[in-house]
């Protein structure tokens, strides 16, 4: 599995850090014109006020980089979508009048394509099998439950939902829920407290980080994808025990993503599965990007690297990526699902997932398993292979710097300064493709990127329309003298 993580020269870091502090002192330039008595520049972000004795409640601009420098990113970068998120997209065009702080819309559409949704089978249409079936599903359950699953929240539908993802999977059981950021901030907790001690990738989702601190149990962190650094967390965990007393760990959990969301990489699961067997800890696998898109029969990064189901303890993901609906699942053995559907609060507190969407997830995930007759979820998992290592190897020759694993469907292309991850957005937007920048505080403050998600819908032209355009600007300022060497790093000023 080739996996590139190409660090940048001494020259693009010092420009990198350069641009960032000309951004951030103009920031603060700013912030003294609005904060001046003079008012030499008016404030136009919401602040509570008004009530007599009491201290504001809430003032956006007590966070400086939101208020004064991402804002002002977010005008160009955020737009509304009015079209569902296929490989094209209906984006309306809006104006703001007090650079980023409020907006208006124009009235003006625009058709783009679409690199940025997690669409990355092509299910998220309004026409088809799946469609059809979840318009039949409104039709007999309605469009919401309105209660807990504990309650009287538990549909027909969502057993059904349950079992067709444990076979899916290839496990004994298997519990859904409604959201998939609270699949791990609700389940996690109900796995781990005091005591305990979860051992997380460094660049884990903030749904998990998030679930670990909710949890109680200590948190120690190794370098991403680092299996050495790994294992000597693990050995120093078990050799030093609990902080303050020496005791032995009542447990340790491992939690790592199978398809990492910024970075594009792939989980080394083989390496992880021999270290958590070797010191007796638990494993706990985030498929939120990789189920449905990795493997050749669509079930992850445990297919991806041919291991059994069982050699995971704790199977999660989402349905909002490859499935195109929404809500979260959690897989393994019939006693771990059993404790879950007592203990997580997301089974007593929070809505059931509702019919329709429930009908989405079975209907696309009947095609990927070929349960629908055709071969249409395997000619989609080949063509999203295929756009994935054909997307990459281009942009590399073309001399950008991308990082992860070849067939991940998150591609970053590294732009490392603020300034171009506004101006790739303009340019691309220009030609008529939607893609998303990330930059600092997303991202650490050196690696802002463009993060490309690719679909089994993306055909092979469209994928060329996208390498055109930074191509014609590397034709364009090498006929200008611009060195060939320089190109990727000065490609948009």
């Amino acid at each position: 599995m080739k996996e590139l993580f190409e660090e940048p020269s001494l020259f693009v870091e010092i420009l990198a850090h350069f641009s960032h502090a000309i951004v951030v002192g103009f920031a603060r330039f700013r912030q003294l014109l609005v904060r001046s008595k003079f008012h030499f520049e008016s404030n136009n972000l919401e602040v509570d006020n008004g009530r007599e004795l009491y201290v504001p409640l809430y003032q956006e601009s007590d966070s400086f980089y939101a208020c004064y420098v991402h804002r002002r990113i977010r005008e160009t970068m955020d737009k509304p979508i009015c079209s569902v998120p296929g490989v094209y997209i209906t984006v309306l065009e809006r104006e703001t009048p007090d650079n980023g702080c409020h907006f208006k819309l124009t009235g003006k559409k625009h058709e783009m394509l679409n690199t940025g949704s997690y669409n990355y089978l092509g299910f998220a249409q309004n026409q088809g099998p799946c469609t059809r079936a979840a318009d039949a599903a409104i039709r007999l359950y309605g469009i919401g439950v309105c209660s807990s699953s504990q309650e009287l929240g538990t549909l027909d539908i969502h057993h059904e939902l349950n079992e067709l993802t444990a076979r899916f999977i290839g496990v004994e059981d298997c519990i859904t829920f409604g959201m998939g950021y609270a699949t791990n901030t609700t389940c996690i907790p109900s796995l781990m407290g005091k005591g305990c001690l979860v051992i997380s990738d460094q660049l884990n989702h903030v749904s998990i980080i998030v679930g670990c601190r909710i949890s109680g149990a200590t948190i120690r962190v190794f370098r991403h994808n680092d299996m050495t650094s790994l294992e000597n967390t693990l050995r120093n965990a078990i050799i030093n025990g609990q902080p303050k007393t020496g005791r032995a760990w009542k447990k340790i959990l491992i939690i790592v993503e199978g398809i990492f969301s910024m970075e594009g990489s792939i989980v080394h699961l083989l390496e992880v599965i021999r270290l958590k067997k070797k010191y007796k800890a638990y494993l706990y696998v985030d498929e939120a990007h990789s189920i449905g898109a990795l493997g050749p029969r669509g079930r992850g990064v445990v297919d991806f690297f041919n291991c059994h189901p069982e050699d995971v303890d704790i199977l999660m993901g989402t349905f909002t990526k490859s499935f195109a609906a929404a809500g979260g699942y959690i897989a393994g053995k019939k006693k771990l699902i059993d404790h879950i559907r007592r203990q997580s609060h997301a089974m007593f507190y929070a809505s059931s997932m509702s019919a329709p969407v429930a009908q989405q997830i079975i209907s696309s995930m009947k095609i990927i398993m070929g349960q629908d007759g055709t071969d249409e979820g395997e000619r989609k998992l080949k063509q999203l292979a295929e756009n994935s290592l054909y997307f990459r190897s281009r942009l590399r020759e073309m001399g950008f710097i991308v990082y992860g694993s070849d067939l991940s469907p998150v591609v970053p292309v590294l732009l490392y300064t603020p300034a171009k991850t506004r101006a790739m957005v303009k340019l691309m937007a220009r030609y008529g493709i939607a893609v998303v920048c990330v930059g600092f505080p997303a991202t650490p403050i050196l690696k802002a990127r463009a993060r490309f998600c690719l679909s089994a819908d993306h055909t092979k032209e469209m994928l060329d329309k996208v390498h055109s355009i930074p191509n014609a600007r590397v034709t364009m300022m090498a006929s200008q003298g611009a060195s060939l060497k320089s190109l990727p790093t000065v490609l948009l000023p």
